[in-house]
C-alpha cells in the first residue's frame, strides 16, 4: 500500500476494475435516474397542461371581448353617421334606438325608447344616417311607434331630384321597397333616379332622400308606368334614428287624425 501509494503501481488494477465496475454501478443507479427523470417528464407535463388551459382560457376571453369591441366599433360608426346627418338636416334632432320590430309581416313598424317625456309628436319625421325611415304614428310617455315608408298603409310625396318632377311614393308592405303607381307612360323618369322630400304636406321638409328608382315598365295601353324604387335607408338593418323637430309639437297636435294613417282606409300621405 506504501508503494502504490508513493509510485501508484495499483493504478492500472484500479482503473480496469473501475470499467469492470460501472456497469453494475450504472445498473444501480439507473431506478433513481429513471425516477427522476419521470418525476421531471410528469411536472413539465402538468406544467405544459396548466399553461395551456390557462392559454385557452385567456384566448376564450380575448375573442369575447374582441367580439365586444367590434360590436362598440359598429355602434360607434352608426352614431358617428348619425352625428354627420344630424349637422346635415341643421333642425333640433335626436338619437333613439329601436326597442322592438313589428312582428306582422304586413306591418312595417318599429318601437323606439324616446317618448312624450323627450317631446316626441304624433306625425314627427324620423330619419337614419342616409335617408327618411318614417314618421312617429303613436306616443308613449317613454317609447314611439314609428311607421316606416314601406308599410302598405303610408304614402309620401316625392320629387325626382334630376328634373323635379312630383308623385307619391307609396309603401308596398316589402322591406326597402316602394311604388310610384301614378306615373304616366310618358313621364320623365328612369332608372338610377333620386327620388327626394318635395316639402308638400308641411312635416318633412324638402330634399331628403327617400329612394332610388329600380325599375320603370312601360306598357302599351295602360295610362300610367309601372315604376318601383328601393329605399335609400337600410330599413331592415337599422338599429338607431334621428328624430327631427321641422314644426312645434302644438302645430303637429292640431290635426292629428291628418297624421294618423289609420284614421282612414285609403292609403294616406305622410308627410
Amino acid at each position: 500500500m506504501v508503494l502504490d501509494h508513493r509510485q501508484n503501481h495499483l493504478e492500472s488494477v484500479r482503473s480496469a476494475l473501475s470499467v469492470i465496475l460501472y456497469p453494475i454501478q450504472y445498473l444501480a443507479s439507473l431506478p433513481v435516474i429513471l425516477g427522476g427523470e419521470a418525476s421531471d417528464a410528469l411536472s413539465s407535463r402538468k406544467e405544459i397542461q396548466s399553461d395551456n388551459q390557462r392559454l385557452h382560457l385567456e384566448n376564450i376571453q380575448l375573442r369575447a371581448r374582441l367580439q365586444k369591441f367590434e360590436a362598440l366599433e359598429a355602434e360607434n360608426m352608426r352614431l358617428r353617421a348619425l352625428l354627420d346627418s344630424s349637422f346635415k338636416v341643421g333642425d333640433r334632432v335626436l338619437i333613439a334606438e329601436l326597442i322592438s320590430v313589428e312582428q306582422d309581416p304586413f306591418r312595417q313598424q318599429v318601437l323606439i325608447n324616446q317618448g312624450k317625456s323627450s317631446g316626441i309628436y304624433q306625425g314627427q319625421p324620423v330619419l337614419d344616417a342616409n335617408a327618411v325611415v318614417g314618421q312617429v304614428t303613436h306616443v308613449n310617455p317613454f317609447s314611439a311607434s314609428v311607421l316606416l315608408i314601406t308599410d302598405a298603409s303610408h304614402a309620401l310625396p316625392v320629387q325626382v331630384s334630376r328634373n323635379g318632377l312630383r308623385t307619391i311614393a307609396l309603401g308596398t308592405g316589402l322591406i326597402n321597397q316602394l311604388e310610384l303607381p301614378h306615373l304616366p307612360n310618358n313621364a320623365d323618369i328612369e332608372p338610377g333616379d333620386l327620388l327626394i322630400t318635395s316639402g308638400l304636406g308641411g312635416l318633412f321638409p324638402s330634399g331628403y332622400p327617400v329612394a332610388q328608382v329600380t325599375e320603370v315598365k312601360r306598357e302599351q295601353g295602360q295610362p300610367f308606368a309601372s315604376v318601383t324604387a328601393v329605399t335609400t335607408a337600410h330599413l331592415d338593418r337599422i338599429r338607431e334614428v334621428l328624430l327631427v323637430w321641422t314644426l312645434s309639437p302644438e302645430t303637429a297636435l292640431q290635426e292629428p287624425e291628418a297624421l294618423d294613417p289609420s284614421a282612414s282606409e285609403s292609403p294616406e300621405i305622410q308627410e
